[in-house]
This record gives C-alpha cells, sequence and structure tokens, in this order.
C-alpha cells in the first residue's frame, strides 16, 4: 500500500478557465500528462476559522504569511471514514502542507476537546499550536467540488489539477451532513492550479502562453466569504458578526 504523504513543500499557481479550455489543454497536454488512478472525485472541506472570520479576513489581506486549518474528506465521509486534518501555511508564494489522518470522530475529539489520536504527534502538536494561538476557532464553511487531477509522465511531483462543481455553505459546517449549498461559478468555469516543486517546465510555459492562459488570485474560501457576506451588506448589516458560524461541532460516540 502506498505510504499516505503527510509534508508538502511546492508552489502552486491558480488560474481560471473555461470548460472548452479545460478540454483543449488536456488534449495538448497527452503524452506529458496522465490523469491519476483515482479519476473524477468529489473533495469535501471544513474550513475552521474564529467567529468574527479573521483568519480569512487576513488571508484575503495577501499578507507574506497566511494559514489556514481544513478537514477534508475525498466523498461523503461517515463515523469511521478516514478524513485529513491539514494545516497549510503560505510564505512568499510557497506552499507548506502538513496533513494527519484519522476518523472523522477523532477529528471533532481532536479539534473540539483536545483529544490527540497520536498518528504523527509532530503535525498534532503543531495543528494545537494554531488552535491556541487563535483562541475559539470552530468549523465556519463547508466547501466540496469534483476535481481531476493529472501528474507529469516524466516528472510525478508536476500536478495539475481542474475543479468544478464548487459548492459551499455556512449552515451545518460537518461533512457528514453531504454535498449541499451554492455553486460558487458558473457550470462553465474550471479552476485549474499547477503544482510545481520548483520552476515550471518550459514545454507547460509555452503551452500555457500558445493558449493565453495566465494565472490569477482565487481562493475557494475567500470567495465564498465573499459571497456570503455580499448578501448580509444586501440585507442592512454592516458588521462582521451577522454571520458568525453557528457554534461547535460535537458528535457523540
Amino acid at each position: 500500500m502506498k505510504a499516505i504523504q503527510e509534508v508538502f513543500r511546492r508552489v502552486e499557481k491558480k488560474y481560471i478557465i473555461s470548460a472548452a479550455q479545460c478540454d483543449e489543454l488536456v488534449k495538448r497536454m497527452n503524452g506529458m500528462m496522465a490523469a491519476d488512478d483515482y479519476g473524477l472525485t468529489t473533495i469535501c472541506n471544513i474550513y475552521y476559522d474564529t467567529p468574527d472570520h479573521r483568519i480569512i479576513r487576513t488571508s484575503m489581506e495577501k499578507p507574506v504569511y497566511k494559514e489556514k486549518l481544513r478537514v477534508r474528506s475525498y466523498g461523503v465521509p461517515g463515523a469511521d471514514s478516514k478524513v485529513f486534518v491539514e494545516l497549510k501555511k503560505k510564505y512568499k508564494g510557497v506552499v507548506y502542507k502538513r496533513r494527519v489522518d484519522m476518523t472523522l470522530l477523532q477529528s471533532y475529539r481532536f479539534l473540539n476537546f483536545g483529544l490527540c489520536p497520536d498518528k504523527n504527534r509532530q503535525i498534532e502538536k503543531e495543528i494545537q499550536y494554531f488552535l491556541k494561538f487563535y483562541g475559539k476557532v470552530e468549523p465556519a464553511m463547508y466547501l466540496s467540488y469534483d476535481r481531476i487531477a493529472y501528474a507529469g509522465t516524466q516528472d510525478p511531483e508536476l500536478r495539475i489539477t481542474f475543479d468544478s462543481n464548487i459548492t459551499y455553505r455556512e449552515d451545518e459546517p460537518r461533512l457528514e451532513k453531504g454535498v449541499r449549498g451554492r455553486k460558487l461559478l458558473a457550470d462553465d468555469v474550471r479552476i485549474m492550479e499547477i503544482k510545481i516543486p520548483n520552476a515550471m517546465p518550459l514545454w507547460l510555459s509555452a503551452l500555457l502562453d500558445d493558449m493565453k492562459i495566465y494565472p490569477g488570485s482565487f481562493s475557494k474560501y475567500g470567495e465564498a466569504y465573499k459571497q456570503v457576506f455580499s448578501e448580509a451588506y444586501d440585507h442592512g448589516s454592516d458588521n462582521y458578526n451577522a454571520y458568525e458560524t453557528k457554534g461547535k461541532v460535537i458528535i457523540c460516540a
């Protein structure tokens, strides 16, 4: 069985493209990139934040250093399904991700009550420090999307992912509640991410240039947050507390 990767260091570049551009790019990458064994996968996430959304508001200011905490599953999990608790940091354009796998129930016990599953004590300590630093941190936003991923045939560390059907909700931010919510983008829009350990290969850079595909700034959580608060302002709210998250998640064994 392939070992689970727990530590990542890479440069991630994002692009907003159309479905037609996605299809054309996949055709032209043939031979250089190959789809992974999982095919189209639904990725579900819960982003954690403070009641006043301090973490995402700071991130949207584009500081030199930013971080976020999320729980991720592949598909809708049950209490005993595997999930990943991930601490993602970005410093000067380089992404550092630390993650530890555990069951969904263990993740709630860990993040809500500090009960470590002892899967990777070093990473668990880093997550505990994050929770202590920000004080009250709780489930803030559900986000899911359909992803297909490609890896380089000559360089497996080169990865390109295409995300569609991005769905978000603030009510019931729990993975086991299923894929439901509001759509973040139009149906024909794709979010492409290129993940590279260092510099982008010349062939890929030339291909993107030829297709006039250029990088942009896009945060799924950030965009969903802006959607929520644009709605708040439309309804006459003038402060961030109007859409506070709905309390901690507690699951009993």
